[in-house]
């Protein structure tokens, strides 16, 4: 049986907070491994550039991709954290741009909606992001349909969520979209999370 493998890209950056890329993509990849077809998703962290990035507090990681390399993205990650930079970076307003237009679902984590915002990828949507940083979302964007206290929320195929370990919630409810409840539901316990299936 030929299974279509779905290409997570999570974009990360100088300061992205760590559980918003890390959390994510422990969930597409333990999914992908309790799948009964391997292969499901391909989850792979994305940055301007191959060079190591340093995360909040110093956690250093190697993206496995930057701008010019990476694989087709078929679902659109952007982590949290200190956001402020990026959304100053030409070439980032512009690569997200261009990943929106072909990704079949964008999301955000935390922090990750400010860019998405800022790249006018998301204008007048339903969004959510850290209990702490709504009131200067709405500040900034003030035609954004901002929520708070919800986990996550969806309009259309645009998924945001709350800070931090909301991302996770988040993740099994796409792979519950993308793969079929049971998957999430088996990746929650493989896991040991106890996964929150509704928004608040």
């Amino acid at each position: 049986m030929t299974i279509k493998t779905i290409n997570v890209g999570i974009y990360i950056y100088e300061q992205a907070e760590v559980l918003d890329f890390s959390g994510p993509f422990e969930v597409f990849s333990t999914a992908a491994r309790v799948y009964q077809y391997p292969g499901l998703f391909n989850v792979f962290l994305v940055a301007e550039t191959t060079d190591p990035v340093k995360a909040r507090a110093g956690y250093t990681v190697l993206p496995a991709y930057g701008f010019d390399e990476h694989p087709n993205i078929d679902v659109l990650l952007v982590a949290g954290g200190v956001h402020y930079g990026e959304m100053a970076k030409t070439s980032v307003m512009q690569w997200l741009k261009r990943q929106a237009q072909r990704a079949e679902l964008i999301t955000s984590v935390c922090t990750g909606v400010f860019l998405l915002a800022q790249a006018g990828i998301v204008t007048d949507q339903q969004v959510t992001t850290h209990h702490q940083d709504v009131p200067e979302l709405k500040a900034l964007f003030p035609a954004l349909d901002v929520l708070e206290n919800v986990r996550w929320v969806q309009s259309g195929n645009i998924i945001s969520s709350g800070g931090i370990s909301a991302g996770i919630d988040m993740s099994l409810q796409l792979v519950s979209e993308l793969a079929g409840v049971e998957l999430a539901e088996k990746t929650a316990g493989q896991m040991e999370f106890h996964w929150r299936k509704q928004n608040n």
